[in-house]
């Protein structure tokens, strides 16, 4: 969700961005081609974000870890995630944050697999709050 979430904000925000957005993950179970699951769809598509079944994969950066090597700027939603990419040879010298870090508020967004559409609703808004409050800081990053 934070992917196009954050591809729509830059999209709505200056256009043409210069930024690329890449979404992957480093939980044991992450696996490449990964399809957002119906319930974030659904949560999405209430944001006027309507994502095709496989429009949006995502890829295990255990396997391909040239892109944390190649990004500039890494994002994570939890601390464990940040401390599993911080172990990663390809990450040392890169910048890794959680969102709610970057956007300067402590604390992780955890994964809503498996608990619902309110659930999904609520990850969105924590998402989408701290992307808003981190836009003019991302956008400027270097």
């Amino acid at each position: 969700m934070a992917h196009v979430l954050l591809e729509r904000m830059l999209a709505e925000r200056n256009g043409h961005h210069q930024i690329r957005v890449r979404s992957g993950g480093v939980a044991m179970y992450a696996r490449d081609g990964m399809i957002a699951s119906l319930d974030a769809r659904i949560v999405l598509r209430e944001h006027g974000i309507r994502l095709g079944e496989y429009e949006f994969t995502s890829t295990n950066l255990r396997q391909h870890r040239e892109i944390i090597a190649e990004a500039d700027l890494i994002l994570t939603m939890t601390a464990d995630q940040k401390r599993i990419l911080d172990g990663f040879a390809e990450a040392r010298g890169r910048p890794i944050f959680t969102l709610k870090e970057f956007a300067g508020t402590p604390g992780d967004i955890h994964d809503p697999v498996g608990q619902g559409e309110d659930r999904y609703r609520a990850c969105r808004d924590e998402i989408k709050g701290c992307l808003e409050q981190s836009l003019d800081r991302l956008m400027s990053f270097k």
